[in-house]
């Protein structure tokens, strides 16, 4: 198969959104991009088909599946939302796709998985949002304590695989990605390996249930200390289901309120965002949730969310994410949008990133009242009228998803300018937004 039959291309479209218009009726909430990245990354164990179902087709899958082509390996989609992966007998690394690579942080999570077949290998430097430096430091000491050594260079990595070993292991940070790298590493390193202040997070438990169903025994699983049982090899069809994404809930739920609308949520992924629906509960949201049921991967804990138009109220404490089972750092930013609507002053501070709290002030070419105490912090004062305007999408998903939804509050036309940051982690989002009320153009520039 062609790669031009299955990849997306890198369109650089605007949004012309007509705001102020109210949402109603019910969205389901889709899959998760960073569950499907590190499956993805983990099905490089499996010698045999692995057929992951639940992938959205969002621009970050587009380039994971370039750079997997690129080096070898035999994949495509089956179904919408279904992709079939069968790695080579040997990777072709020497061909990997270098500009996909530097669009993505999640090369990072292909080490693990590649060592364990290729003794001295080298990959790109990653990519992904620019928000400031992203430390690889957790992923370094972690496969270094396994027997990696990681070496930076200028435009690459250089990664020896010094002999395998378990090992009993303290991550540097809690990290979402290091903790499923050195999962994936850990699958196949025969023996037992304890992860220590690993990040119970929705992404490395998917990543835990996926290798459970490949037959690796995992203790701890939504816990902080991670104990895996190694296993020779993987080699057998495998089929799992990727769960949804609380992020995407949480962009409807802040929708929801900055247009002031009663809207139903369908599969919501309710234990990552407990914290975030307390605190808004706090401000004075009303809604109700359904009976909890099950997602199709068997284990994660789904509700129906039903917002009401509410008047908020800034909580007088500091809004902040952290490590699960806080507020989800990719959950944060949209705090923003939703506190420009609620009465008082709120602070919000995104200590995880080094530069994301600059893009927040964005949404004052919006009509809101946000000041920038430092790098980290933001005094959002509220509440606000939001009014249209013309902006340059910024260069990270989720600041570029607040404006969007800041635009759908701001009553009149506005543009969103060159959307991709959006497309690499939202699918169908005009679309889906359209079909509950919101008024979304596509303008296609190519």
């Amino acid at each position: 198969m062609k790669s031009c039959d299955i990849i997306q291309t890198m369109e650089t479209d605007d949004f012309k959104i007509i705001g102020g218009k109210k949402l109603s009726g019910i969205i389901t909430t889709n899959t998760s991009k960073n569950g499907a990245l590190g499956l993805f990354c983990a099905s490089l164990l499996n010698k045999k088909e692995t057929v992951l179902h639940g992938i959205p087709r969002i621009e970050e899958i587009s380039r994971i599946i370039e750079i997997f082509q690129s080096i070898g390996v035999k994949i495509k989609w089956i179904r919408i939302n279904s992709v079939s992966i069968i790695p080579p007998k040997k990777f072709d690394l020497n061909n990997i796709d270098k500009d996909a690579s530097g669009r993505i942080r999640s090369i990072l999570m292909m080490i693990g998985a590649i060592v364990h077949f290729e003794k001295n290998f080298k990959i790109p430097h990653a990519g992904g949002c620019k928000m400031g430096q992203r430390t690889i430091a957790a992923h370094r000491y972690g496969l270094e304590s396994l027997g990696v050594s990681i070496t930076t260079k200028e435009s690459h990595y250089e990664i020896k695989n010094n002999g395998l070993k378990a090992n009993d292991i303290v991550l540097y940070e809690a990290s979402d990605t290091a903790t499923e790298n050195l999962l994936i590493a850990s699958a196949l390193i025969p023996g037992k390996t304890i992860l220590r202040f690993t990040p119970p997070n929705y992404q490395v438990q998917e990543v835990c249930f996926f290798l459970q169903k490949c037959g690796v025994k995992i203790e701890g699983v939504g816990t902080n200390t991670l104990v895996i049982h190694g296993v020779k090899e993987i080699n057998k069809k495998v089929e799992y289901w990727n769960s949804e994404d609380p992020t995407e809930s949480m962009v409807f739920v802040a929708s929801a309120i900055v247009t002031g609308s009663r809207l139903s949520i369908k599969r919501c992924p309710i234990d990552f965002l407990s914290l975030e629906l307390l605190k808004l509960e706090k401000m004075g949201l009303r809604y109700k949730k359904s009976k909890i049921y099950i997602s199709k991967n068997g284990f994660t804990r789904l509700c129906d969310i039903t917002v009401y138009p509410s008047d908020l109220i800034a909580l007088h404490d500091k809004i902040h994410a952290s490590p699960y089972p806080g507020i989800n750092s990719d959950n944060l930013p949209f705090f923003v949008p939703i506190a420009t609507q609620a009465n008082g002053t709120t602070l919000i501070h995104d200590w995880m990133w080094e530069t994301r709290a600059v893009y927040f002030t964005e949404l004052n070419h919006l009509g809101a009242e946000i000041v920038l105490a430092d790098q980290h912090r933001v005094f959002v004062k509220g509440r606000t009228p939001l009014k249209p305007n013309t902006i340059v999408c910024p260069p990270a998903l989720r600041p570029a998803m607040i404006v969007l939804v800041a635009m759908l509050g701001a009553r009149g036309k506005s543009v969103l300018k060159n959307v991709y940051s959006i497309k690499r982690g939202y699918e169908n989002i005009a679309e889906r937004l359209n079909a509950i009320g919101a008024d979304i153009t596509v303008l296609n520039r190519n």
